[in-house]
């Protein structure tokens, strides 16, 4: 799964990066602690600009048919496995995906005595995740939202803390997933590069990520891994 990640990138690198409108416009501040319901940067595909924009949403996908956005609050992820064919995600998945910039992201390993052990898998230049956003309307109140796809965790480090991961994109698909591409299923749902877990470091953090309140550069910040179940072998 994926519900806690980090994007210290500024409205204006990521309007660069993605060549894309930049929409947050100086609203958005760097964040090491976005959980569901957090507002966050998503990279689509506008029609009325006819241009990619980088533009605020709530992580927690609404439907249009939702009679509540509280409704997000369980739908920050969509499986790759069941995305194209869910209620909540087919429409989207056909028509309105999202490229989701991070810095990396946080899992939580289970300790063998109780608790669990965050860890933040990160790469130089960040990661970006397969995402979906949606328009929420009612009357005067629009809500913009996403949700993060993940699928199974890759390679030895990510599968001894969680068996699931984000669906994070080699920069080659980016064009298709946004749509600017002709692609069928199969293409758009290939899973990450095989080589990820190569270039991915594993870091050992700090509890303090698990409280949402708490925020700052520190929260990615290697703590010493010691010995004892704490350690992963060979990272």
């Amino acid at each position: 799964m994926c519900g806690r990640y980090a994007n210290s990138k500024s409205g204006g690198d990521m309007a660069a990066l993605f060549d894309a409108d930049d929409l947050v416009a100086g609203a958005w501040a760097p964040k090491w602690n976005i959980a569901p319901t957090s507002a966050a940067p998503v990279v689509r595909r506008s029609e009325s600009r006819a241009a990619r924009v980088v533009e605020e949403a709530r992580w927690g996908l609404v439907p249009p048919w939702a009679s509540d956005p509280g409704i997000g609050v369980r739908m920050f992820n969509a499986r790759i496995e069941t995305v194209a064919t869910s209620k909540a995600y087919r429409r989207p998945f056909a028509a309105r995906r999202a490229l989701v910039p991070a810095d990396g992201w946080y899992e939580w390993r289970k300790l063998p005595g109780g608790g669990k052990q965050p860890y933040f898998f990160t790469r130089p230049g960040g990661v970006v995740f397969a995402g979906l956003w949606e328009s929420w309307n009612r009357g005067e109140a629009r809500l913009l939202s996403f949700t993060v796809l993940t699928c199974p965790a890759m390679g030895e480090a990510l599968e001894a803390v969680h068996d699931r991961m984000p669906y994070v994109l080699p920069p080659e698909r980016f064009s298709a997933w946004l749509g600017e591409e002709d692609a069928d299923e199969g293409e758009l749902l290939a899973g990450p590069d095989p080589a990820l877990p190569e270039h991915l470091e594993v870091r050992r953090v700090g509890r303090a990520v698990g409280r949402t309140g708490n925020e700052g550069p520190e929260l990615v910040r290697p703590v010493d891994a010691g010995e004892g179940p704490n350690a992963l072998p060979g990272v």
